[in-house]
Order: C-alpha cells, then sequence, then structure tokens
C-alpha cells in the first residue's frame, strides 16, 4: 500500500471509529473566490433541462457526513463507475461538450451529473453536490463531483476508485456550481485559469 492509500485507511478507520477525521484532512474545504464563467456543456444541458439549474439555496451548509451517508456515498461512486463505460462526447456525439446523463457510456461530466442525480435521489441536498472542473496533472481538463460535508469537501471521480478529500487529489482546482445556484458558478482560488471552454 502506498503512502496516500496508507493516509486514506488512517483517515477512513477514524471515520468509522470515532465518526469524525476533521484533523486528517489539512485542508478540509477548497477556499471559493468570486461568480465566473459556466461552462458550455452545462450551460447548453441547463437549456435542455432548466429544473436542473434553477435550483436556489439562500442560506447553505454542509451535508451531515454519518457513517451511513458515507456508506452511500462509496457505493454510489463505485456502482456508476462500473456500469458506466468511458466514452468521449465526440464518439458518442460527433462533437465536444454535450453534457448528459449517460445510459452505458459517458464522458466524465456524465459519470458526474449521474452521481448527482443519484445522492439527491437518497436525499442529498442540490446544494452540497457541486460539478467541478479541475485540471490533471498533465493539462487537461476534466470533471468531478464534489460533496460538500460538514467535514469537508469530497471528490467522486471516474478516474480513481477511492472517494477522496479533494486536497488527497493530484488535481488543480479551477471552479464548480455555485452552492446557492445551480446555475451559477464560482471560481476556486487556486490562482490558475480554466480549461475548458466557458461562456460569459
Amino acid at each position: 500500500m502506498g503512502m496516500r492509500g496508507q493516509r486514506l485507511a488512517l483517515w477512513t478507520a477514524a471515520l468509522m471509529i470515532a465518526g469524525s477525521f476533521g484533523a486528517v484532512a489539512s485542508e478540509p474545504f477548497m477556499a471559493i473566490g468570486g461568480r465566473t464563467t459556466q461552462p458550455v456543456g452545462h450551460y447548453e444541458f441547463c437549456r435542455r433541462l432548466p429544473a436542473e439549474c434553477t435550483v436556489r439555496t439562500a442560506r447553505p451548509h454542509p451535508v451531515e457526513l454519518s457513517r451511513k451517508l458515507w456508506k452511500e456515498i462509496i457505493q454510489i461512486n463505485h456502482a456508476v463507475n462500473t456500469q458506466v463505460a468511458p466514452l468521449t462526447d465526440y464518439e458518442m456525439w460527433g462533437r465536444e461538450e454535450f453534457w448528459s446523463y449517460p445510459d452505458t457510456v459517458g464522458d466524465c461530466e456524465d459519470y458526474v451529473l449521474e452521481k448527482r442525480r443519484r445522492l439527491m435521489a437518497i436525499g442529498v441536498p442540490a446544494s452540497n453536490l457541486l460539478v467541478t472542473v479541475v485540471r490533471q496533472p498533465n493539462g487537461d481538463g476534466h470533471a468531478v463531483l464534489t460533496v460538500e460535508t460538514h467535514l469537508g469537501d469530497f471528490v467522486l471521480d471516474n478516474l480513481e476508485a477511492l472517494v477522496l478529500p479533494w486536497s488527497e487529489t493530484n488535481y488543480s482546482f479551477l471552479k464548480r456550481q455555485s452552492s446557492r445556484n445551480s446555475g451559477e458558478w464560482v471560481s476556486i482560488q487556486d490562482g490558475r485559469s480554466t480549461s475548458v471552454a466557458s461562456v460569459q
């Protein structure tokens, strides 16, 4: 087991045994900036399914991360990652940045949307389930799902089997949906520019 795996095992054990692991993650919450551009794919997704992008939360607060919810998050992340095969938007639709709910195949954003939908179905508020744009170490853009909990921000990713604290990933975090408005996006303060197409 690598060093990161050892840290994750200890961190997970802290959750299961003590019910709290806030001290394990050095930076449990992302630093959020102001409103920013919306990815083109999300903008078009909102035009097709407007109800997905009109959720307003006046006073959002992180969801309570119970042992039961943690188990459900892990199960849903694994289920979607194994039930959906990766395929690019161009291979599926003949175009780039077409966000949709997957059936048997999907792009990274499609995995995110499906995980978000399943977690909402078990009662997690939309304000705590935030589509997030990151940059991979090779410079490519990517999308993951951030789950905002009282113990920190956690990442569900189709390229990683484990559900990790955001600070334990190797990504540069760029922007994510606003927890107050599912149709708006906010920057993540890391001093980097976005690497996916956006609309003003």
